[in-house]
């Protein structure tokens, strides 16, 4: 029997970080994905790989550990959690291909998380559905960042442009956001754990400046709705730019991104912010009519991503010998 899932990567349009907090946020599903494929193994070990990136490893488990044979680590901590909550550790062979920059900001631990446990309830014939694989996966991430939000794994459950309340409601946009977005990333990685972890530290010293900007970015996330729902680009592009004033704030961006969201803007761009957790991955610029100008004037110096959004969430299926 071989179980096959796949689920895509996200950009976070507001609400990074806030969203921690019980603030509102707004995400949408893009068309990078992970894939998962999970089969008996040909040996007594269960064997990890995800020849995209190099990475081999041999992993045990029942014990969250592994021997590395091949590359560097990465994501192999939320594939060890997937394994520990759901597998019976018999001897399986899981190949990981994705084409989601890893550390990129686009939520590429969210992917793997959710098309990894969608993969196991297939393989052990467990029954879920989306609501339920949403939280299994925020509970995974949770455990191995410590804190984490639930909207990627929401994102990359259920597909879409999603807005995610304060009282953790979820809606689903109903328009045509096609628009012309243009993803910037640079080759140093963010660590998501590290970030959301600063972030608390910074709060904890700062509670009497902190805690309003906090609520402020959940204000403007609201404000964002609005301007989606009516299709004020223009109104999007300036919340957007402000949003990035906000995550300086909170000190997860770096010289990289803020380099790449100043040469968008100065390309054309009406809009263009950190998005994801910061300390390196990843920008996101809103350029109608622009897009070429902004894509060259990114890459110049760093990496450009041609995204667009889509509506499929994750995947599964099993296939029998």
């Amino acid at each position: 029997m071989i179980a096959k899932a796949s689920a895509p990567a996200k950009t976070i349009l507001f609400g990074e970080h806030s969203v921690v907090y019980g603030e509102p946020a707004i995400a949408g599903a893009v068309n990078k994905r992970a894939y998962i494929t999970i089969k008996e193994s040909d040996c007594e070990k269960t064997i990890f790989r995800a020849p995209d990136i190099g990475f081999e490893a041999e992993l045990m488990s029942r014990f969250k550990k592994y021997i590395l044979l091949k590359g560097k680590p990465g994501i192999i901590r939320y594939i060890l959690e997937c394994l520990y909550r759901v597998h019976d550790h018999s001897p399986i062979d899981i190949t990981l291909n994705s084409n989601v920059p890893i550390g990129s900001g686009l939520g590429s631990s969210a992917a793997v998380t959710v098309a990894m446990l969608a993969a196991l309830y297939r393989y052990h014939n467990i029954r879920f559905n989306k609501k339920s694989l949403a939280h299994d996966a925020h509970m995974v991430e949770q455990a191995v960042q410590g804190v984490a939000s639930p909207l990627d794994t929401l994102v990359s459950t259920y597909g879409g442009l999603v807005y995610l309340s304060r009282n953790k409601k979820v809606e689903h946009f109903n328009v045509n956001f096609n628009v012309p977005f243009v993803v910037g990333y640079t080759t140093k990685h963010g660590n998501t754990g590290k970030m959301v972890k600063d972030v608390k530290n910074l709060k904890t010293r700062n509670p009497k400046i902190i805690n309003p900007v906090i609520t402020s970015m959940g204000n403007l996330t609201n404000y964002a709705k609005q301007a989606i729902l009516k299709g004020d680009f223009d109104k999007i592009g300036e919340l957007m730019n402000i949003n990035h004033g906000f995550l300086d704030v909170l000190g997860v961006n770096t010289l990289e991104l803020s380099r790449m969201v100043y040469n968008a803007r100065e390309a054309g761009a009406i809009g263009a912010k950190t998005t994801g957790a910061g300390g390196g991955g990843s920008i996101i610029a809103l350029c109608p009519g622009k897009v070429d100008e902004v894509a060259s004037a990114i890459d110049r110096d760093d990496n450009i991503l041609k995204i667009r959004f889509t509506r499929k969430g994750v995947s599964s299926r099993v296939y029998r010998d």
